[in-house]
């Protein structure tokens, strides 16, 4: 396909007042109610919105970024008011949920309405719906005047924009516009959970914890399977496909400190000697050993080890990183599964492909 787009750039500052008429997020609006495609900021990445009421809009957000079609997509909203029209019913468990975390970076999957483009549904009779936190987005939702459908703003498998021009790098000249925001703050994708069963199950693990959602519901299951087989239809995002991927081949090593250091060095040498570029994941605890290991030639901080929060928010940036270095082969440690580390862990496992040692 030919790609003819100038994509354009708005730069707004979500501190300013009236958002929703200032220039550019009018005119953004505007690029999706005549069904084109816009990334805009959320509070967890960036998003690559189009009017999920239609096929035909939807379907350019498929083809940007070279999206398989059977892998749904989330519907943003601003006010609750929209459920009305992309929801069918809302579960017992939905209502305490919606009130304790919306706006926020927690995705329910419902039962839909005929009105949703089925593209972004992938054929399934639930939708996956949110609100997000951030005034931009919420102010271009409320502009625009349609529900806005939008996975993260990135090619395929690549790993999740957390700046615009993180989506520059990805989709420039494939997509209408993008609406540079600065800065993403969660920095991993929300929670999908579906609360059309029960107990609730956690079909991706996002920016609200487990522990979160039991305090208020009670009992929550986690998919027994956040990597689903091949032939399965995924019930949300982020289930099927391998994603947030850098180019270079990545590792995971688990274990005792002193053991996982030794390990990522022997690995490191023999890439070097195979003459590949080696990096390395490092916490800011670890990152002064790295930067004096010869075996290491780029070494990025994701944050400190004892505050998840930081990696979450940091991951996908250093990732992007490594490709801007023409890293080949990449190391780092496990992280503990509690709390949002079980969001870090599903992202990394992914970007990994599961290659994961333990020593």
């Amino acid at each position: 396909m030919d790609w003819e787009w100038d994509t354009k750039e708005w730069i707004v500052d979500k501190n300013v007042e009236n958002l929703q008429s200032c220039t550019q997020i009018v005119d953004a609006a505007r690029f999706l109610r005549d069904g084109e495609t816009v990334a805009f900021p959320t509070e967890t990445v960036y998003g690559l919105g189009a009017n999920a009421l239609s096929d035909e809009a939807v379907g350019k957000i498929f083809i940007a970024k070279g999206r398989p079609s059977d892998n749904p997509l989330i519907v943003h909203i601003a006010e609750k008011e929209q459920l009305r029209e992309i929801v069918a019913s809302l579960p017992e468990k939905a209502t305490p949920l919606i009130e304790a975390f919306w706006p926020g970076p927690l995705t329910l999957i419902l039962p839909k309405t005929d009105k949703v483009a089925s593209l972004v549904t992938a054929g399934l009779d639930t939708v996956g719906v949110r609100m997000p936190d951030h005034p931009i987005a919420l102010a271009l939702i409320k502009q625009a005047g349609v529900p806005v459908a939008a996975p993260s703003a990135n090619r395929s498998g690549r790993p999740s924009p957390t700046t615009a021009q993180h989506v520059l790098t990805d989709l420039s000249g494939r997509i209408a516009g993008v609406i540079d925001g600065g800065a993403t703050g969660v920095g991993v994708e929300s929670t999908v959970l579906d609360v059309t069963v029960d107990p609730p199950l956690i079909c991706r693990p996002g920016g609200i914890t487990r522990e979160q959602l039991e305090a208020v519901v009670g009992e929550v299951r986690l998919d027994p399977a956040f990597l689903v087989d091949a032939a399965e239809t995924p019930r949300s995002p982020g289930m099927k496909y391998a994603h947030y991927a850098p180019e270079g081949e990545m590792w995971l090593i688990q274990g005792e400190d002193s053991q996982v250091k030794e390990q990522m060095r022997i690995m490191l040498a023999e890439a070097k000697r195979q003459g590949r570029k080696t990096g390395v994941i490092a916490t800011e605890e670890s990152l002064s050993y790295w930067e004096r290991q010869p075996e290491a030639d780029v070494v990025l901080s994701v944050g400190s080890g004892a505050e998840l929060g930081q990696v979450a928010q940091q991951l996908y940036g250093v990732l992007r990183q490594f490709d801007e270095d023409h890293v080949q082969f990449i190391v780092g440690p496990t992280f503990p599964r509690s709390g949002i580390g079980m969001a870090v862990m599903n992202r990394l496992e992914k970007a990994s492909g599961g290659r994961i040692l333990s020593v």
